[in-house]
């Protein structure tokens, strides 16, 4: 029952997702020629050429990508994929006939590139939390990540888009229309994280003290767990008890606070976690 559940909750999800990409592919980005990149970019200059609609363009290009995603992937994620891919398909036809759109002449670009931008980045968001991708360069991407490990996905998915903006500053002739597709695909990979981050980002932090009781005690008090892992120095081959912690962003200064307190000399080591899972933050299931 419970796997039914999931199932229904990610098909829904998905459903709406799709709805708010394809209202903003409609509404702000295919309507004033600006070709964001991936399989949607690629579609809508191919609509300069062709009589045919925009959603069903971007299955048409999609279509040699699924067949490479099942051969290569997960095949539940491309069921799921392949249901995203539908749905933004007949979606997009479907706003064409009935959905008005916004008109970005008179110097109203940055506004379409902005809120096309987010709706894609907010529908892509919520497909991805589903364990599913919108298909087009996420597919190669992942295809190409799985192969050759060696090779930064973010880069090669920036790689691919630069060449489809390329391509519509070709087609359409319009250095204004390029710039505004990059100022696109920047807000749609901002919502994006924030969709799939934004509530779970933390602080991991990494405490080298000589006053480590003190520190421990302290923070413990101030209800906040961490962990005490076994180090040794590099030169003087003592041994060197090294404190771990993952805080909430709002609770970093008042940890950085304690630890400058008990401690000015501490050696301090922080970074972002994108996710904190388990006791204390969100739940791992």
């Amino acid at each position: 029952m419970k796997k039914i559940r999931d199932i229904a909750v990610d098909l829904l999800q998905i459903a709406f997702a799709s709805a708010v990409f394809s209202l903003g592919v409609h509404c702000f980005i295919s309507s004033n020629d600006i070709a964001p990149g991936g399989a949607t970019g690629t579609a809508i200059i191919l609509s300069r050429f062709c009589p045919i609609g925009v959603g069903t363009l971007i299955l048409i290009v999609n279509i040699p990508l699924l067949v490479l995603g099942f051969i290569l992937l997960n095949r539940g994620v491309m069921l799921k994929t392949l249901f995203s891919v539908a749905l933004v398909t007949a979606f997009t036809d479907l706003a064409e006939l009935y959905v008005p759109t916004y008109d970005a002449s008179g110097g109203n670009g940055l506004i379409a590139a902005i809120f096309g931008g987010a709706a894609m980045g907010a529908g892509m968001g919520l497909i991805y939390s589903r364990e599913a991708t919108s298909g087009g360069a996420d597919i190669l991407t992942k295809v190409i990540g799985k192969y050759f490990p060696q090779f930064r996905l973010g880069l090669i998915q920036a790689a691919v888009d630069g060449v489809v903006v390329m391509a519509g500053f070709i087609v359409f002739g319009d250095l204004n229309g390029a710039l505004l597709a990059a100022v696109a695909i920047f807000v749609q990979s901002i919502v994006i994280d924030r969709i799939i981050y934004g509530g779970r980002e933390s602080r991991l932090m990494l405490i080298f003290s000589k006053n480590n009781e003190d520190i421990v005690q302290k923070i413990i008090r101030a209800d906040h767990g961490l962990t005490i892992l076994k180090g040794e120095g590099a030169f003087s081959r003592e041994e060197q008890p090294v404190l771990m912690t993952a805080v909430r962003r709002h609770s970093y200064a008042k940890i950085k606070r304690i630890v400058s307190e008990i401690d000015p000399d501490a050696f301090v080591v922080t970074t972002n976690a994108d996710e904190v899972l388990g006791l204390g933050f969100e739940k791992l299931s």
